[in-house]
């Protein structure tokens, strides 16, 4: 099992289970399509670079209200 996961201060960063589930499962797939990454991927899976992007600060998971999708 990935370390970070057993910790449960990722989990209060991201903003709750769902909300990390959600982050994780986005920029794992923009690193798939070729995206880069925001630290050294080195030795690092693709999970564990997202991982560790959010550990960092790196990354958020912007929630849009369906009021601001529809003005878009």
């Amino acid at each position: 099992m990935i370390e970070s996961l057993r910790n449960d201060d990722i989990i209060e960063k991201a903003g709750g289970r769902f909300k990390l589930t959600a982050l994780i499962q986005r920029r794992w797939l923009q690193l798939l399509q070729g995206a880069r990454p925001m630290i050294d991927p080195k030795g690092l899976t693709e999970i564990e670079v997202v991982l560790k992007e959010i550990e960092l600060g790196k990354i958020e998971l912007e929630v849009v209200e369906e009021d601001e999708e529809d003005e878009a």
